[in-house]
């Protein structure tokens, strides 16, 4: 099963009074381009996230958001009081020593703007549990992207299997204007050298047609697009994580395609060459989105 790069996976885990909350978004990418952004207490775990992610989700920009909240969905804040009082009688020691009066209120206010007085339960230190709970939110949202993620890689896979048989079917309509082309190039070359007026030899002028109209001959061509198109299927169905192997064959397509158009000589097939063009571009936008 093929899988889409870009998706979203959102997880809590309770402990305590806390709930933990992961979110976990991908987009695609070339490579694995990952960042985590934790709560500085659970530092700790970013190596076990890390690793977590790169086994499960292995491609794309992903970006993950733990936050904590209390009980109450707020962030809990703790007030050190020991600190606070150590602050208060430092400033007021100071400012009896500087002769300044400043009232309560704006005394409170300065200090518990000071380093360490207010922290959030962000900050402060994790237990074990809480530590444990994080991997395990990150671990649940990650499953949930990665479901998300299947859904619609089997939507995109049908739509570019779609693409592939109009490209197909494109192909096979090329047919019968084929003979018409061969019998429209011959008939410009004769009368090319009937306005001419000289005299040509026969056998040889038709030796110098066939060799000429040969090289037009798109036959190899349409032969191998239908191999691709084959081979595109067989990958699409068998092969997992075949986003960069689904590019190359698209990649492979298109050759077979300009060259198609390169050798047409022909207004209706040119037509035909140019829807082609027109889906395989969409389905190399496309692919570009499949792990």
């Amino acid at each position: 099963m093929q899988k889409s790069m870009t998706g979203f996976g959102k997880a809590e885990v309770k402990v305590a009074n806390k709930s933990i909350v992961a979110e976990v978004r991908s987009l695609n990418s070339k490579q694995l381009d990952l960042a985590v952004k934790l709560p500085a207490a659970y530092r700790a775990v970013e190596a076990e996230v890390r690793s977590l992610i790169s086994k499960s989700l292995v491609r794309g920009k992903v970006d993950v958001f733990v936050s904590v909240e209390n009980g109450e969905g707020q962030s809990a804040y703790r007030v050190d009081r020991e600190l606070l009082r150590g602050y208060i009688d430092q400033v007021k020691e100071a400012l009896a020593y500087s002769d300044v009066e400043v009232g309560g209120d704006a005394l409170v206010q300065s200090v518990l703007r000071m380093p360490g007085v207010v922290s959030s339960g962000e900050d402060a230190a994790a237990t074990e549990q809480e530590a444990e709970a994080v991997v395990e939110a990150v671990r649940q949202a990650t499953a949930r992207l990665d479901e998300f993620r299947s859904q619609e890689g089997e939507i995109l896979i049908a739509d570019l299997l779609r693409r592939v048989d109009k490209i197909e079917a494109y192909r096979a309509e090329i047919t019968p204007y084929e003979k018409a082309r061969t019998e429209a190039v011959r008939e410009r070359i004769l009368e090319g050298i009937t306005k001419l007026g000289v005299e040509v030899d026969n056998n040889r002028l038709e030796q110098e047609m066939v060799f000429y109209i040969e090289k037009l001959d798109i036959t190899e061509e349409k032969v191998r697009l239908l191999n691709h198109c084959k081979y595109f299927r067989e990958v699409a169905a068998e092969e997992p994580q075949a986003g960069r192997k689904l590019g190359f064959i698209a990649q492979e397509m298109g050759r077979e395609i300009n060259t198609t158009g390169s050798k047409a000589n022909d207004h209706d097939i040119q037509k035909l060459v140019v829807k082609m063009k027109d889906e395989l571009e969409k389905i190399k936008e496309q692919v570009l989105n499949i792990l």
